[in-house]
């Protein structure tokens, strides 16, 4: 198959033929439609997570069919069209017996414990734990999304945060799952801020739901009230809730400083080893603030997700900012961390 492949961590990715996955027992090979292009994908490319081994192949949201069925598979066949979480639950241990396959302890992971969608084709594990049924009305390039990005930000403002109408929600970053999360929070009926300092995408969340934007300046020396001072302004004390989705130092400290007494702070940016922040547990102690991770979520819960997703509540082809080939994927996955968010990008392995 042809694949996105890269032998060294922080070099350049190429696109070439390697051998085709087989389906694991209670596993599958799906034929991938479309796959998304995200930050995570860059942070396995730089090194940032010890699961990943060389070479390897990544991505991990997509979309396609079921090309093989391993042996032990109950629930699907040849022809499903059919999407996983990022997260894939060995389906056996008590946390995924209890719904919880995003944090299983033997999780695997297509992009990262294994090769994954950038790619022809990808083998996914316990098919019958982590397969999603994906209906027709929802396009390809939409679907692509539902795996990591949409549904990490639909448990992140759900069942994590547990967003109220009418709350105020603080969304630092305005990328693939940061707008995710805007659209969601603003479809639950609540009063979102997104910041972010590309003036592109800050426009793209005020189309999807946000009903406030704050630009983080782009220098230093750039004179502004400061962001967190901006949030607290605009919701008259702070937000109820705050999400960091890019996943940096300053971005996780500002998100915690810019909610209101008891508010809910949700990390759902990853972190890199010289990332990682130096929180004010003084303000979490005094205002007795809560402190949330958000690791993707389970197949058994996309249900709910993707009812408001048939029913046209919440649009995730409204996100997509356009498609490429894998050559193309393969230039732009150096540049993930700094390019410019402007919606989701999605590549065409069979183009």
């Amino acid at each position: 198959m042809r694949a996105i492949v890269y032998d060294r961590f922080g070099t350049a990715p190429e696109v070439r033929e390697v051998e085709a996955p087989t389906a694991p027992e209670g596993g599958v090979v799906i034929r991938v439609a479309a796959s998304g292009l995200c930050r995570s994908d860059w942070h396995a490319w730089a090194g940032h997570d010890d699961t990943v081994h060389l070479p390897h192949v990544p991505g991990h949201e997509f979309v396609g069919t079921i090309e093989h069925v391993g042996a032990g598979v109950s629930r699907w066949s040849v022809g499903d069209r059919v999407t996983s979480p990022f997260v894939c639950g060995c389906g056996v241990c008590e946390w995924c017996l209890g719904g919880n396959a995003q944090v299983c302890p033997n999780q695997t992971q297509p992009g990262f414990t294994g090769w994954g969608s950038h790619a022809e084709l990808v083998a996914i594990h316990a098919a019958d734990t982590n397969l999603v049924a994906v209906p027709d009305t929802i396009s390809d390039d939409a679907a692509a999304s539902l795996g990591c990005r949409f549904a990490t930000a639909f448990r992140a403002v759900r069942a994590r945060a547990d967003v109220q109408p009418g709350e105020w929600v603080a969304v630092f970053g305005a990328g693939g799952v940061g707008l995710s999360t805007v659209m969601i929070a603003s479809a639950l009926g609540a009063r979102v801020i997104a910041v972010d300092r590309n003036p592109d995408a800050l426009a793209l969340a005020r189309s999807v739901g946000a009903e406030a934007t704050v630009a983080v300046p782009s220098s230093s020396s750039e004179v502004a009230p400061s962001v967190v001072d901006q949030v607290i302004d605009i919701t008259d004390g702070g937000a109820h809730v705050a999400l960091d989705a890019v996943g940096s130092a300053s971005t996780s400290t500002d998100a915690l400083l810019s909610l209101r007494r008891r508010g809910r702070h949700v990390q759902i940016g990853l972190l890199s080893a010289d990332e990682l922040p130096r929180l004010p547990l003084d303000r979490v102690i005094g205002w007795e603030l809560d402190l949330l991770g958000s690791h993707g979520m389970a197949a058994a819960d996309y249900a709910a997700m993707l009812t408001l997703v048939a029913d046209g509540t919440l649009r995730p082809q409204d996100l997509v900012g356009g498609a490429v080939t894998l050559a193309e994927g393969a230039t732009l996955l150096p540049l993930t961390a700094t390019a410019p968010p402007t919606g989701i990008t999605v590549i065409h392995p069979s183009e």
